[in-house]
C-alpha cells in the first residue's frame, strides 16, 4: 500500500483508478482506511493529491478512529456528543434484555446473560436511548434554529438513517438522523441548518448554499467533516 509522509505522520492509502471519473477524490474509512479514487494520473500526482488534503486526512482519520465498532463489552468507547465514554457491561437477570444508562463519565449496560442474540440487542437498546437523548437535546436547539432563520418546519422526527445525517421532506417535515447525538453541537447546528434550508429551497444550489452560509459561515468545513463518516 503507498504512503505519503505529512509532517511527523505517514498516511496509508490506496489508489483505485476509474477511467469514468474526470476528477480525483479521496474518502476515509473506519474500515477501508484512505482510498484515493481518480482517472488515469501519475503516482506523482496521487502523492500530491493525498499531500494536498493531509491536514483533513488526519483529522478525518481521528474521528472514524473514535467511533465504535464490532461487539460492545466492558472498556469499549461510545461517542456522545463529540466526546468519548469508558463502557461498563454488567450481567444482569434482573432486566428483561438489555438497558443502558449514562451518568455524563460513562456508560452502564445491564444485560440478561439469557438473551439469545447479545449484540443484536444491545445495539437495538443503543438506538432506543440515541433516539430519546436526540430527541432531548436537539429538538430544542432545532426550536432556537427555527426562530432564527424563520425557516418553520411542519414537523420533527428522530431515526436511524443509513446514509444521511438528515432529510427535509416535500412536506418540510425535518428528519434528523438520532446517531447525530454522537456528534457536537457545531455539527449538530449544522446539521439543524443545513435541513431547514430545504424548506426554501429544496435542491443544493447556490442559493441554498448562500442560505446555509448566513447561519454557519464555515458550513463547508462541517460538510467534509460529515462527508461518508460512518457512525
Amino acid at each position: 500500500m503507498p504512503t505519503v509522509q505529512y509532517g511527523t505522520r505517514q498516511i496509508q492509502y490506496a489508489h483505485i483508478i476509474d477511467k469514468t471519473l474526470k476528477n480525483a477524490y479521496i474518502t476515509v474509512d473506519f474500515y477501508e482506511g484512505v482510498i484515493l479514487k481518480s482517472p488515469p494520473i501519475s503516482e506523482a500526482k496521487a502523492i500530491e493529491a493525498i499531500r494536498k488534503k493531509g491536514r483533513w486526512i488526519l483529522e478525518k482519520l481521528k474521528l472514524v478512529e473514535r467511533i465504535p465498532q464490532g461487539e460492545i463489552i466492558t472498556g469499549s468507547r461510545l461517542l456522545y456528543l463529540g466526546k468519548r465514554y469508558y463502557v461498563q457491561v454488567v450481567q444482569d437477570a434482573g432486566v428483561r434484555t438489555v438497558s443502558v444508562s449514562f451518568n455524563h463519565s460513562k456508560f452502564t449496560i445491564h444485560v440478561n446473560s439469557s438473551i439469545p442474540d447479545r449484540n443484536k440487542s444491545i445495539d437495538r437498546a443503543l438506538d432506543t436511548f440515541s433516539r430519546e437523548k436526540a430527541r432531548l437535546k436537539i429538538t430544542p436547539r432545532i426550536i432556537k434554529w427555527t426562530e432564527t432563520t424563520g425557516l418553520k418546519p411542519t414537523g420533527i422526527s428522530f431515526r436511524r438513517l443509513d446514509k444521511r445525517w438528515g432529510s427535509c421532506t416535500h412536506a418540510n417535515e425535518i428528519i434528523i438522523n438520532s446517531d447525530a447525538i454522537k456528534l457536537p453541537f457545531t455539527a449538530i447546528d449544522y446539521i439543524i441548518i443545513h435541513e431547514l434550508a430545504h424548506i426554501k429551497h429544496k435542491h443544493h444550489s447556490k442559493e441554498f448554499d448562500n442560505e446555509v452560509a448566513k447561519f454557519i459561515p464555515n458550513w463547508k468545513n462541517f460538510d467534509e467533516m460529515l462527508c461518508g463518516m460512518r457512525l
